[in-house]
């Protein structure tokens, strides 16, 4: 089975979500960069969950 990065996949996730708040509130640089930081957040969950059922 391939091992999926959980880091990245959240990054990703929340990078997605702060450019579209972003660009709806007109301050792309502070949603991209809060959107990397919650991001982050859960993909260190996602990794966590991965680990205890592994």
């Amino acid at each position: 089975m391939k091992s999926k990065n959980t880091l990245g996949l959240g990054m990703a996730i929340g990078i997605a979500i702060g450019t579209a708040i972003g660009v709806a509130l007109d301050n792309i640089a502070i949603w991209v960069a809060i959107g990397v930081a919650l991001g982050a957040g859960i993909g260190a969950v996602l990794s966590r969950k991965k680990n205890r059922q592994d």
